[in-house]
């Protein structure tokens, strides 16, 4: 696990992951401060619910995919990686240990806002606060089960084509997922096209996993059959891309 350790030595020198773990824990309890929350008391929870999981959507969409990009760059760039092939290290395993060390500050991120939600935003009543925790789970394992193939496909794209190809290619796709997707639905709705309907069929409904809302409306906690047919879904989505990442992905310059 030499290139894990090296990873994210290089990523935890650089500092920027401590400006997302003080936004992560600080904006969730600031932000309704300066907000119409002051005003309500009744809206404080809410909008610390918003806060807190849109600013990690954000902090791993800039941050942690920008980071997964630019260390598959490096790896590839410096000659780090044909080293580590020299000494017997596979590509896949590279490829594992990138992303294992960039997961390594995205999980707990992930952890601290599910937190900050289950203990700063537990609602009053009882029968909502009873799956108040079983929703914050199901929330923080969607998030992770949708941004951990994200992070090896940008590793993998920017190897082969530099970063900035690896973190906007990663960050078109994972926006489109969330918002573009439902454009193109209401679109389908409003009238049928067989070539627009093909390519919504393929797309990835990642908007799916973000349930802010659901936790902003205290809508209570996915049922087990929905949740399990979410995860099974996007499983399958991290299968392919685990593939793909590992088609693109390479150790050295050509």
């Amino acid at each position: 696990m030499r290139l894990f350790r090296l990873t994210i030595a290089t990523i935890f020198q650089r500092k920027a992951w401590a400006i997302c773990a003080f936004a992560v824990i600080a904006l969730p309890f600031a932000l309704p401060m300066i907000s119409s929350a002051t005003e309500k008391p009744l809206l404080a929870q809410p909008a610390r619910i918003l806060a807190a999981w849109n600013t990690l959507w954000i902090c791993t969409l800039l941050w942690g995919l920008f980071t997964a990009a630019k260390e598959g760059e490096t790896n590839a760039r410096s000659g780090v990686g044909e080293y580590f092939l020299t000494t017997g290290v596979s590509a896949t395993r590279q490829l594992f240990e990138i992303w294992l060390a960039v997961f390594c500050f995205i999980a707990p991120l992930t952890l601290a806002t599910a937190l900050i939600c289950q203990f700063g935003a537990t609602p009053a009543d009882p029968a909502e606060k009873s799956m108040w925790w079983i929703l914050n789970a199901q929330y923080a394992g969607l998030f992770l089960l949708v941004v951990s193939p994200l992070i090896a496909l940008a590793i993998a794209i920017a190897s082969r084509f530099g970063g900035i190809a690896g973190f906007a290619i990663t960050l078109f796709l994972t926006l489109y997922g969330l918002y573009g997707v439902g454009y193109l639905d209401n679109m389908l709705k409003q009238e049928e096209n067989a070539f627009l309907q093909g390519i919504w069929m393929c797309s990835p409904q990642y908007r799916f996993a973000d349930l802010t809302q659901r936790l902003y409306f205290k809508s209570g906690a996915l049922s087990a059959q929905t949740f399990w047919t979410m995860t099974l879904y996007f499983a399958g989505i991290l299968a392919f891309y685990t593939g793909l990442s590992r088609m693109f992905f390479r150790t050295k310059l050509s």
